[in-house]
């Protein structure tokens, strides 16, 4: 399989998966006309989404938003009602700690829209994941968002052998041409929460199935 595939793959995956549930980031959220809360939304539900399900990120990410419309009321709320809506996400006591201490940063700041990977990965809980994915879902820049999905896949396709997604972002941004890299994370969630699979793939479900190396992935 080659970089060029992508042309043929990607529609693929849109055409396989059309009816697959939406990812809230890249689906919803990104819809959202206006870039301060474009911007805030899509900063808070990506913190949220570390190491947490996209079903239960949605739902946690709904109610932080029914009450916490902006920084300033995201720092004004008290620690244990936002705890209680991040519940049951992954590391929600730290989370909530973080997101407040985002909320006062960015209040505090000379710079209300922060538009680089290196300006962002200032705060914190932000990543690379989380800063590509705010540059490349709010901004419309160029970026690579990996997490463990196009890090799994892209492992078993032989494009890259990584140890972790910070490194396969890094060798991918070395090696994949930059047409295809905005339109490379949603397809790769899709298909990795759909079909791909961390344990049984579904291969013989896979448009791909006769092409793929399967290069076998542990991690």
């Amino acid at each position: 399989m080659k970089y060029s595939d992508l042309d043929w793959i990607l529609p693929q995956i849109d055409t396989l998966l059309a009816y697959a549930p939406k990812l809230l980031v890249s689906h919803e959220l990104s819809q959202i006309s206006n870039i301060e809360e474009r911007f805030f939304k899509i900063l808070v539900a990506s913190v949220i989404s570390l190491r947490t399900k996209e079903k239960v990120t949605w739902e946690a990410s709904k109610r932080v938003f029914s009450q916490v419309k902006d920084f300033q009321t995201l720092a004004n709320i008290v620690p244990d009602a936002l705890e209680k809506m991040l519940y049951p996400c992954g590391f929600y006591k730290r989370k909530t700690i973080q997101l407040k201490e985002i909320a006062k940063i960015m209040l505090a700041s000379s710079n209300p829209l922060p538009q680089s990977i290196e300006e962002l990965l200032l705060l914190p809980g932000v990543g690379r994941k989380v800063a590509n994915l705010v540059v490349t879902e709010v901004f419309g820049q160029e970026g690579i968002c990996v997490d463990i999905h196009v890090h799994r896949i892209v492992n078993r396709w032989g494009w890259v052998k990584t140890a972790n997604a910070d490194q396969t972002e890094l060798r991918l941004r070395e090696r994949l041409p930059r047409q295809y890299w905005r339109g490379l994370n949603r397809r790769l969630v899709l298909l990795g929460q759909n079909i791909c699979l961390p344990r049984n793939p579904k291969c013989a479900e896979c448009f791909l199935d006769k092409f793929c190396p399967k290069v076998p992935f542990v991690n």
